[in-house]
């Protein structure tokens, strides 16, 4: 185990969508109202009850900062009210090296991380970790200062900033300017940096700079870079290629063990997490407030983003068909992206 937990720990880095600060664990236990405490004289439970109780438990739940845990906020907000089935132990971090040795080890129940990472867990796990949902659809967005972007064709010969090499962003340009007949290493000079900071300063210094950035940092760029605005949705990008398969960037991955120990708790988690998701995409000032008391994101920023971050919960059937279809791409492209094969059947929750 040891030697499967330092391996993936290697690819962690290259896998993360989103970097940010330490993590940050919210334990949030729901509590009997006056109303649901019964009465003395009638403190014997029926077997109705008792089921019930049996089956609420302490689901321990991370996510990363940024669109993959924005989704779950009205769900977290309802568990401190005591108005959902389970009670949470949520844990939020900066970056997927933080989230993932708790994972493997047993030590979280439920994540939210990307999707790519997921296939990498599952195949170096022997199947310990399956799929239940896609949480968040593509946030990624070639930005631009200027009016010379209007196209994938046009980025021929250009500059362009970024973060996240070696993950999905990067795979998932490499396949668009592909199959518009442009090559990432001889037709785009790329300029990788750390962190989203980097980029936005460079993009304040440049005339006509390019650059391309997940959600919610384009929001945050286009508030510090006069000028800025989006050029491409690499989501719409993709789905002009109309290849049965969709830009995916996160989802909820789930301990094989608990799914199996827990199909109830899962089940009214799944269900709860859908409507907190529509919540947030319905009420986005009030998603906002939220999120920042979360400490996910500023509310003025969360606002702006939440219509740009694709916040979805897809299930069942549909989940599986999409991801199938965006992890063939990736394999296609680099097999280690996905942990050298693809996931097996029985890596889909449904």
């Amino acid at each position: 185990m040891k030697k499967i937990v330092a391996w993936i720990l290697s690819l962690i880095a290259a896998a993360a969508v989103f970097a940010g600060c330490g993590n940050i664990t919210v334990n949030i236990e729901t509590q009997p109202t006056a109303e649901e405490t019964p009465a003395a004289e009638d403190e014997t439970p029926t077997s109705e009850e008792e089921a019930s109780a049996a089956e609420s438990v302490t689901i321990r739940l991370a996510g990363l900062k940024g669109p993959t845990s924005m989704g779950m906020v009205k769900l977290l907000s309802d568990a401190e009210e005591g108005k959902t089935e389970n009670q949470y132990e949520f844990t939020m971090a900066g970056s997927a090296d933080e989230i993932t040795p708790l994972l493997i080890k047993g030590d979280l129940d439920i994540a939210a991380l990307p999707v790519n990472l997921g296939a990498v867990l599952y195949s170096k796990t022997e199947g310990a970790i399956q799929f239940a949902a896609v949480n968040t659809l593509g946030v990624i967005y070639i930005c631009e200062k200027g009016e010379t972007v209007t196209d994938l064709e046009s980025l021929k010969g250009r500059t362009v900033y970024a973060t996240g090499k070696g993950s999905s962003p990067e795979y998932a340009l490499t396949y668009l300017l592909s199959e518009h007949g442009l090559d990432i290493n001889t037709d785009v000079t790329m300029e990788w940096k750390s962190e989203p900071t980097e980029v936005v300063a460079l993009m304040k210094e440049e005339e006509n700079a390019v650059a391309m950035l997940p959600q919610p940092y384009v929001t945050v760029a286009s508030g510090q870079v006069e000028g800025l605005h989006i050029a491409l949705n690499l989501t719409e990008e993709w789905d002009k290629l109309d290849n049965g398969s969709e830009f995916i960037t996160a989802g909820i991955l789930v301990r094989k063990n608990f799914a199996e120990e827990h199909p109830e708790a899962l089940a009214a988690f799944l269900s709860e997490y859908a409507a907190s998701t529509a919540y947030v995409n319905e009420n986005p000032a009030d998603a906002a407030a939220l999120i920042e008391k979360f400490e996910i994101v500023k509310a003025a920023v969360a606002e702006k983003a939440i219509p740009y971050c694709n916040i979805v919960c897809i299930t069942g059937e549909e989940m599986k068909t999409i991801t199938e279809g965006y992890l063939q791409v990736l394999f296609d492209l680099e097999p280690k992206s996905v942990g050298g094969a693809l996931p097996g059947d029985d890596f889909y929750l449904r």
